[in-house]
């Protein structure tokens, strides 16, 4: 009799096994159906039955009953990870699950350009979080937010560094600023911080110089002899006469800086024309090529530089050639005013 129960026994053991894999390989390994692209949204804190009924709802699986009873055989009923995905209709349950396990979110391009400023990226920073603009703004600009990302201040003006990254939708404001700071302090490797210890700056005073010269190139291959410039005035103890920094004190960009504007905010610490010495801060997002040219300069004993039509700049030595450079830049830009210099006129004005 003993035998016979233990016979009995094995005999529903192989049933309920046979049962198992009938079940796995039959209703898990997806339907014969279309294999379309079908997007699905697991909101944070969601249990699985429900994750189950929005994959059959939507054609992923099959059966989510017996869906959700494999994934707790498989202890993947609690590492279903929140997030848009992408699935596939008439998947198997295993594809289905290494996708929401993994945590393999559908992501989106964020492409910050070099020279940005805070509330330039703050619509970018809005579309890919799915936060207010004006809510986006006000967490980037927060007391004390640069002591708490670890970034030499005043703020996150320029310590966001502008890149190509790729995010969740619906990603936390908070967790795009981090990556974007962890981002710039990569570009700190011990090689730029010795030479930073050479040239006798605060990390807060290169970055500073970094975006003025990032928002005066046009041209890479010049951003080092802008920097000699600004190096060599900063030497000298001059002004340094920046547009970009009087840009920023007046809120953005102009078609032309007129002496009127430059002189309404005279008292601007970042107006460069009626203070010396660096601004308080960056006035925008240095690229890498800016910062290596802050560190770099040029070994040239450039004081002035003039904007051409074409972005490019002539530099000089003294007062009297500049004044030349101007003339030569002015009628040039008339030219082109009057429709006869073919250039694109991307550059500013000069005066």
């Amino acid at each position: 009799i003993v035998m016979n129960l233990k016979r009995v026994a094995a005999a529903g053991v192989l049933v309920a096994a046979s049962a198992v894999v009938f079940v796995v390989f039959v209703l898990g390994a997806g339907g014969g159906g279309p294999r379309e692209p079908v997007q699905i949204t697991v909101p944070p804190g969601a249990i699985l039955s429900e994750v189950a009924d929005t994959l059959a709802a939507r054609g992923v699986i099959r059966s989510q009953r017996m869906f959700g009873l494999y994934a707790r055989l498989r202890g993947d009923d609690r590492r279903v990870k929140s997030g848009m995905y992408e699935l596939r209709t008439s998947s198997s349950w295993d594809e289905a699950l290494e996708h929401l396990t993994l945590g393999t979110v559908l992501t989106r391009l964020m492409t910050i350009p070099e020279g940005f400023r805070l509330r330039q990226m703050a619509p970018r920073i809005a579309q890919i979080t799915g936060t207010a603009v004006d809510s986006v703004v006000a967490l980037m600009e927060a007391p004390g937010i640069e002591r708490r990302l670890g970034v030499p201040g005043p703020g996150l003006e320029g310590y966001l560094f502008p890149d190509t990254y790729r995010f969740a939708p619906g990603v936390p404001v908070e967790s795009v600023l981090n990556a974007m700071v962890e981002r710039y302090q990569v570009v700190w490797t011990e090689d730029r911080r010795s030479r930073l210890a050479e040239l006798e700056m605060s990390e807060a005073q290169l970055v500073t110089l970094a975006s003025i010269v990032q928002a005066e190139a046009r041209e890479v291959t010049e951003m080092p002899s802008i920097s000699a410039v600004y190096h060599n005035r900063l030497r000298d103890g001059w002004l340094l006469q920046a547009d970009p920094t009087v840009l920023y004190a007046l809120g953005g960009p102009r078609s032309r800086l007129l002496y009127a504007a430059i002189d309404s905010v005279a008292d601007s610490p970042y107006n460069t024309y009626s203070q010396r010495g660096l601004p308080p801060g960056p006035i925008g997002a240095p690229g890498g090529a800016a910062i290596d040219a802050a560190l770099h300069p040029t070994q040239e004993d450039f004081m002035y530089f003039v904007a051409r039509p074409d972005g490019s700049h002539h530099f000089t030595r003294t007062l009297a050639e500049h004044n030349r450079a101007k003339a030569d830049a002015r009628r040039a830009w008339d030219r082109l005013a009057a429709g006869i210099d073919g250039s694109d006129g991307s550059s500013r004005d000069p005066r």
